[in-house]
């Protein structure tokens, strides 16, 4: 994490925050207010996510390689074109979230909730989706 632009936690919590292109790699995010929070080309590569608010967040082309978002709120998020490769998402909601073209190879679902997310185009390779709720979500072969 850039400790000069975001010291800790605080520095980078809030509804709406503007976290365009920043280096979050490594942060300690876990149970984070990031409402509506613009994070679109941000480096969130191995971060710490448990149990944050992303309900609405921009993560458009957003990298959250191996990043852990056990139990996160992507309600609504935008995903499009996200690198999610060998991600967490456990228990995660992401009930009408875009994953438009989304890199969730290797990435950990189990359980997740993705009730009517768009998936068009994203690559499930080699994902686990154990029990995850696919109910009328988007863009999967049948």
């Amino acid at each position: 994490m850039d400790k000069e632009r975001f010291p800790n936690k605080k520095a980078v919590e809030g509804q709406k925050a503007d976290l365009t292109d920043a280096n979050l790699s490594s942060a300690n995010l876990t149970r984070a207010n990031l409402t509506s929070a613009d994070l679109s080309g941000a480096d969130l590569t191995g971060a710490d996510l448990i149990d944050a608010n992303l309900t609405g967040a921009n993560l458009t082309n957003a990298n959250l390689t191996n990043a852990n978002l056990t139990s996160t709120n992507l309600t609504d998020a935008n995903l499009t074109n996200a690198d999610l490769t060998g991600a967490d998402l456990r228990y995660a909601d992401l009930t009408t979230a875009y994953l438009i073209d989304a890199n969730l190879t290797r990435a950990y679902l189990t359980d997740a909730n993705l009730t009517n997310a768009d998936l068009t185009g994203a690559n499930l390779t080699g994902a686990n989706l154990t029990d995850a709720n696919l109910t009328d979500a988007k863009g999967l072969d049948n």
